[in-house]
């Protein structure tokens, strides 16, 4: 394939590129069936070394909507790393038979690893508690979506500040936008690492870490809620004391301006009660259908499908 390119980071694709690319996804959101064969006879590989739901189906589904097939594995034990195979290897027996792979693994930077050796797109799934790029897409895109762009607001990043890759891919990719205010809120345990804080004070970025969420509900455009995640956890006493320091609810949410909006990565625990989801400042659900427009909108780019005009309902290779 000419022009080869793989997914391994948000800051992968510039500012530029990653507007034509919610560009896409924002067309596909309203005409789904103009792109309902733009993958005919691709197949995407799944290769899943660690448990996913969202993240996985939304994949799939992504390649099933733009009219391709889907191989994979959903578990490192039906695979053959259990024998040991290693991801350079894996990724080289996948590029026989599929035309663009999205992986997930448990250690940071094995998805970089099978990219340097394939001869097909490779798109980081999620690795370990390193980066998350397209649930980052799929935040970027809710945002621009509902808030109108991508800048001008004040955002508050709660819950597991530490160890969420969610929310440091998220942090990353939005210092690359305009008047963007950010409010970290955790206990001092899961608090946000020394080197985000200190790229945002190099880029003169403001910023403000509390430990109460009630201390700066009022001051919210966006809130991004996050669970503590048992699976990063090395102590089971850590995560049991910590695991219910946040809980969003209806009282909370009084606080809160009435046109914020709340975004999770899912899945949740109980880090937002269910009497928050009718609430149509909950824009968690709308998440994952966006995740799927952006997923399919990726899957084009790679494989350099992209409809350049989106106007005449021709996708042209370029």
């Amino acid at each position: 394939m000419n022009n080869l390119r793989h997914m391994m980071s948000p800051l992968d694709f510039s500012v530029d590129e990653l507007e034509q690319l919610f560009d896409v996804a924002n067309d596909i959101e309203k005409n789904m069936g103009k792109y309902s064969h733009a993958c005919d006879g691709k197949i995407l590989a799944t290769a899943f070394y660690e448990p996913s739901t969202r993240t996985r189906l939304s994949f799939e589904t992504a390649m099933l909507r733009l009219g391709g097939k889907v191989i994979g594995f959903a578990d490192a034990k039906s695979s053959s790393a259990a024998k040991g195979e290693s991801v350079a290897d894996t990724i080289r027996v996948i590029s026989c038979f599929a035309d663009i792979c999205a992986m997930r693994h448990p250690k940071e930077g094995a998805p970089m690893v099978a990219a340097e050796k394939s001869i097909i797109p490779v798109i980081n799934a999620g690795d370990g508690g390193h980066q998350h790029p397209t649930q980052t897409l799929t935040d970027l895109l809710t945002i621009r979506s509902l808030h109108g762009n991508l800048g001008g607001f004040t955002i508050g990043l709660c819950g597991d500040l530490k160890f969420g890759r969610t929310v440091h891919s998220l942090i990353n990719a939005l210092v690359r936008y305009k008047d963007i205010h950010f409010i970290f809120i955790s206990p001092k345990e899961l608090r946000v690492p020394d080197y985000i804080t200190e790229m945002l004070n190099v880029r003169g970025i403001t910023y403000e870490e509390v430990i109460k969420l009630e201390d700066v509900m009022d001051k919210l455009d966006l809130l991004y809620m996050t669970r503590v995640q048992k699976e990063r956890f090395f102590n089971e006493e850590d995560y049991i004391r910590l695991k219910d320091f946040y809980v969003l609810d209806k009282a909370k949410m009084e606080m809160a301006k009435p046109t914020m909006h709340i975004l999770h990565p899912l899945p949740r625990v109980n880090e937002i009660s269910v009497e928050i989801d009718d609430d149509p400042r909950a824009a968690y659900f709308n998440q994952v259908q966006y995740g799927l427009y952006v997923r399919m909108a990726l899957i084009l780019t790679l494989l350099n499908k992209t409809d350049a005009h989106m106007n005449d309902g021709l996708l042209r290779e370029f």
